[in-house]
């Protein structure tokens, strides 16, 4: 009897224990809401499902979920839907308690196409005339609508620079600050976020012409000479490469071609260009243009623009504007270097600047078309000189002369003063035009009309900046600045 008693307390303290354990357990709530990783945009019908099993239940059109009456416990959810990577998060559901989960799901590459590859449809491939300010456009599609945005590149075709507009939404920029005469390149690059972008090919475009451009100088940047032209009013274009060394430039109004100097290798070479500086032409090959100082050394047109005359040391050659039909015209009979050339509008005479190997010992002279010695406009002093230029009826010979007459292995100036030779009296006189004293006038050219000359002005000290003046020739009058940290001028 006692130990059936016994068994049956036993059955009853079992029977109490399961009940109180099963109250225990319990069920809770979990909610959340499921977006685009990458937008944080709402996903519409995601499947909610969890290890172990719960209810299945889906994401509304917000991205919201509700999962109820879930044994408490340790869960792993999981979200998915097709195009997207299925993503797991834990949770612990504790009774009568909501859990909250947030799924970011990644938008799935396996079968994710990339955006075709972008259309340019303006302005054209090629196209001219284009103006400063302009919109590029472009297409590009997703097969599955995802959201796109493009990378543009801009690069300057004669400068180099490269602009870049990342990030945009639309298929069009509207680009402005754009230069005169100048070739662009522009790509479109096209991304969903998902493959690797997409690149277009790379048209082109060229601006309006540089309107009336009448000066050419040269400027240093990254310590290389560097072409420009400018017009009257001051506006200025690049025309030549920063990573190019390139100077003396020299238009030919006859053909519309500009001639220049630029590093070729080991020596220089003479080139041409259009006025934009496009269609670049090779003139000199086997007997480049050389002289004791390259800074120092100038070549000159024909009238008509057929052909160039140029100095190689201590010899004088022409060539023709295509780089055939070399021959030599001049050998000095001293010796001495010829520095500088210049060609009389008839074809013939020719003036030049010959020196020995330090720039000194100068003789400026004219000899006719044949190589015949004309006659004499400097000789038998010390100092330097530079810059000659033949009037357009051959009365007149301007240049710059040194009347310190220092000399040095710098080949520094002290007092370059302006110079008229006048042919008719087989006289010099200095042009008045003020000079300020401790400063240089150099490379001076007539104006087109002669009434004035162009020139360098700088300090003596070596060191400072040059600035391009103008001066009249007929009287004692101030002088003009008309570009700062510039040189080597040419006006047409």
């Amino acid at each position: 009897m006692k130990i059936g008693l016994k068994i049956l307390m036993c059955l009853l303290f079992l029977i109490s224990c399961s009940e109180e354990q099963v109250d225990e357990t319990g069920t809770g709530t979990v909610k959340g809401r499921v977006v685009d990783a990458r937008t944080y945009e709402p996903i519409e019908n995601a499947r909610i499902s969890s290890s172990p099993t719960s209810s299945t239940v889906f994401s509304d059109k917000d991205g919201y979920f509700l999962i109820e009456k879930v044994p408490v416990g340790k869960y792993s959810f999981q979200a998915q839907k097709d195009g997207f990577i299925a993503r797991f998060q834990p949770a612990t559901v504790e009774k009568d308690l909501p859990s909250q989960i947030i799924f970011e799901l990644e938008v799935s590459t396996a079968n994710n196409k990339p955006p075709t590859i972008p259309v340019l449809t303006a302005p054209l491939n090629n196209a001219t005339g284009q103006a400063l300010a302009l919109n590029l456009t472009w297409t590009a599609t997703d097969q599955e609508s995802d959201p796109l945005t493009y990378t543009v590149t801009v690069k300057n075709g004669t400068t180099d620079e490269v602009k870049t507009y990342a990030d945009l939404k639309t298929t069009t920029l509207a680009i402005s600050g754009l230069n005169y005469s100048t070739k662009y390149y522009w790509q479109v690059s096209v991304s969903d976020g998902i493959n690797k972008p997409t690149n277009s090919v790379t048209n082109s475009f060229s601006t309006l012409a540089f309107p009336n451009p009448r000066y050419l100088y040269v400027k240093k940047i990254k310590n290389n000479n560097v072409i420009f032209t400018a017009d009257e009013a001051g506006n200025e274009l690049q025309m030549t490469s920063a990573e190019v060394n390139s100077y003396r430039p020299r238009k030919n109004l006859s053909i519309n071609r500009i001639a220049y100097i630029s590093t070729d290798g080991s020596v220089n070479q003479i080139f041409s260009m259009n006025p934009d500086g496009t269609d670049i032409r090779k003139i000199t090959n086997f007997v480049p243009i050389a002289g004791f100082n390259m800074d120092h050394v100038n070549y000159c047109w024909s009238a008509n623009g057929a052909q160039i005359i140029y100095p190689n040391f201590d010899k004088l050659y022409r060539i023709n504007a295509d780089g055939s039909g070399l021959i030599q015209l001049y050998k000095t009979p001293s010796g001495k270097f010829i520095s500088e050339c210049d060609w009389s509008q008839d074809g013939s005479q020719m003036v030049l600047k010959v020196n020995d190997v330090n720039g000194y010992n100068v003789e400026i002279y004219v000899i006719s078309a044949a190589g015949d010695f004309l006659y004499q406009v400097l000789s038998g002093v010390t100092g330097a000189a530079s810059g000659i230029n033949i009037s357009l009826d051959n009365s007149k010979i301007v240049y710059t002369y040194d009347v310190s007459g220092f000399e040095n292995a710098d080949y520094r100036r002290m007092d370059s003063r302006i110079f008229i030779y006048t042919v008719a009296t087989n006289t010099a006189a200095e042009l008045q035009s003020q000079k300020d004293n401790g400063f240089n006038d150099l490379d001076v050219k007539f104006s087109p009309n002669e009434a004035q000359v162009i020139f360098v002005n700088t300090s003596n000290d070596g060191l400072s900046a040059k600035n391009i003046q103008t001066a009249n020739v007929g009287d004692n009058s101030t002088r003009t600045t008309l570009f700062q940290n510039a040189s080597m001028p040419d006006w047409k």
